[in-house]
């Protein structure tokens, strides 16, 4: 694991386009998490949109432990109508299993919330299965629950 081992390095910082590769590979298996997949059209557009520079667009996080991405965040910075501040919402959260419980998901979602803050924005929000039950030990942790409840409508 990351925190007990001291010589490892663990680094945060922002998708480039060279990490496409590694991005989609751990996107599929976050993808794959969530028990669902998309067409190449959508991974092609996901991936622009995170290297975009465009005022309201996703942006993407990638966290290396020794130079190797082992985990992805993807956040957007939106307007709400219940403050005068925008908010984050941390829409994807994923590090290697195999580094689960060592650090980095905290890492990114504090590095997330970090980039928030250096923006004016006080708040992240995210959402996740209820049978997370490992990621929501961690989301317990550094956050607080919201009461809400999803609901979801498609055609």
């Amino acid at each position: 694991m990351l925190s007990s081992n001291p010589d490892r390095n663990l680094t945060i910082r922002a998708l480039a386009a060279e990490d496409e590769p590694e991005w989609r590979r751990l996107w599929n298996a976050y993808l794959t998490f969530y028990e669902t997949t998309v067409d190449e059209e959508v991974y092609q557009t996901a991936f622009e949109r995170l290297l975009s520079t465009r005022n309201g667009e996703f942006q993407g996080l990638v966290a290396e432990v020794d130079g190797q991405p082992v985990g992805l965040a993807h956040f957007l910075f939106h307007r709400t109508l219940w403050s005068v501040e925008d908010t984050c919402y941390l829409m994807d959260l994923f590090v290697d299993p195999s580094l689960r419980g060592g650090g980095v998901g905290r890492a990114l979602i504090d590095a997330v919330h970090t980039a928030a803050k250096d923006q004016g924005i006080p708040g992240t929000y995210w959402l996740t299965q209820d049978t997370n039950y490992k990621g929501r030990m961690l989301y317990d942790q550094v956050a607080k629950q919201a009461p809400f409840i999803v609901y979801e409508k498609q055609d």
